[in-house]
């Protein structure tokens, strides 16, 4: 590890070469993906919207078998433009699944299924999906 270019200091010397740098923070926790998917409630087809008893049914039937150990969801307002063009407003479900990095295929392929089942379900165009790697520790 080299010594930092620059220290902002207040009333102490900058470590030298031979003074290293005290160590920062050690990350906390292991490797995790945290998944997010959102799920809109609006029916392109005209139909009756998503409520919130179809949405937890839907979860309990198809998300909490392939993710028994936890997930949250938060409700949520959103926007996107359809296949047609047009802006959809409408009110939204934000799903997050967080699970080790090292089942991050096996999790894929479970994800995918959890989303194409709901666009069939409830005929929706889209189900968003957004990954990040990050540490956690419970």
């Amino acid at each position: 590890m080299g010594t930092p270019v620059a220290y902002a200091t207040l009333g102490k010397e900058a470590p030298s070469a031979s003074q290293p740098a005290a160590p920062s923070a050690a990350a906390r926790g292991k490797a995790h993906i945290e998944t997010r998917l959102h799920f809109g409630t609006e029916r392109p087809d005209g139909g009756p919207k998503v409520t919130d008893r179809q949405f937890l049914a839907f979860v309990e039937e198809e998300v909490t078998p392939r993710f028994p150990s936890g997930l949250t969801i938060q409700d949520g307002r959103g926007q996107w433009r359809d296949s047609h063009g047009v802006v959809e407003r409408e009110r939204s479900y934000e799903l997050t699944l967080l699970y080790p990095a090292s089942e991050a295929r096996v999790r894929d392929v479970q994800i995918e299924r959890i989303r194409d089942a709901y666009k069939k379900a409830y005929a929706q165009e889209s189900v968003a999906r957004i990954e990040e790697r990050a540490n956690a520790d419970f």
